[in-house]
């Protein structure tokens, strides 16, 4: 979902969580952020939904956007915007061809998602990534509510900063997740827990979970959740997961038991302390995951 902007990927990235915004910056290098700033919200504040209006103190998230953006700030207004995932459906639809007019391609992907969605499409924003599979296409399409989308957008325009790219969470984080192999990636939110499976530079699986835990989940409640897509997977395309990688949850010495003994696989966090140099602060690194993605993602341009 993205916006023109003035020059290459915006440097500023903020995540709009439910209970707190996220702001990040990237150093020139593009390697590492060399600042980091949040601003809490209260609860209630933000309420994440696919239909319903997001943004119930609009004020007090626009405070917060002022607070946590212009603690980073460039010269330059442009930033990429991070969406809680249960404001964003993304779907994984499979295509033996797509016409080569972008239009013409984007109102065969609308049509295929028609009954998929709890809303009408026409009055969706729809982004997709076609990626090759086998003799035919996998689309990977971020679609939501327009209304919804500019509920965001207006608010980080109300606080001075001009939203020039719009991701979900669990995509914006996958941007940091290597995908040569089979890697699972888990991340969890107030709100959702968010499950997405590469191999090969490929994404075979996404999916987004209700998760009235929170981020106090504990990792035998993670790897139960996680676990029937983990199997649907491994029957599927008969591939092994190889590691995984997990946001979102402070415990993460505590979930890699309960995730290993049901892979075998070495599980870490996603976002690493290289990543966030000297401008991580006191900002934990399980919290840093769609900041980081969306500004570091090797997959960018």
């Amino acid at each position: 979902m993205s916006r023109s902007y003035h020059s290459g990927r915006p440097k500023l990235a903020c995540e709009i969580a439910p209970d707190r915004i996220i702001a990040g910056r990237a150093a020139d290098s593009g390697q590492v952020l060399e600042l980091c700033s949040t601003s809490e919200l209260s609860p209630g504040c933000l309420v994440p939904d696919l239909i319903e209006n997001n943004l119930q103190q609009r004020t007090a998230i626009v405070s917060a956007l002022q607070e946590a953006l212009g603690n980073v700030g460039t010269r330059s207004r442009d930033v990429i915007a991070v969406l809680p995932d249960a404001a964003v459906r993304v779907v994984l639809l499979d295509f033996e061809t797509l016409p080569d007019n972008r239009e013409e391609a984007e109102g065969v992907v609308r049509f295929r998602l028609r009954k998929s969605l709890p809303f009408d499409v026409d009055k969706a924003m729809v982004s997709y990534h076609a990626q090759t599979s086998g003799a035919g296409l996998r689309v990977v399409a971020a679609v939501a509510l327009k209304t919804v989308v500019e509920e965001y957008e207006n608010a980080v325009r109300e606080a001075g900063f001009s939203p020039g790219v719009v991701l979900p969470s669990m995509l914006a984080a996958l941007g940091g997740a290597p995908g040569e192999r089979g890697t699972l990636v888990v991340k969890v939110d107030a709100r959702t827990t968010s499950i997405a499976i590469l191999d090969k530079q490929q994404l075979l699986l996404f999916r987004t979970l209700e998760n009235a835990r929170g981020v106090t989940i504990t990792g035998e409640q993670l790897a139960e959740d996680v676990y029937p897509s983990v199997v649907f997977f491994q029957d599927t395309y008969s591939t092994n997961i190889e590691q995984i990688l997990v946001a979102g949850i402070s415990d993460i010495a505590g979930a890699a038991p309960a995730l290993h003994a049901q892979t075998g696989a070495d599980v870490r966090e996603l976002v690493t302390a290289s990543q966030l140099g000297l401008g991580g602060g006191s900002i934990p690194k399980w919290r840093m995951a769609g900041v980081v993605g969306a500004l570091l993602s090797k997959y960018a341009n």
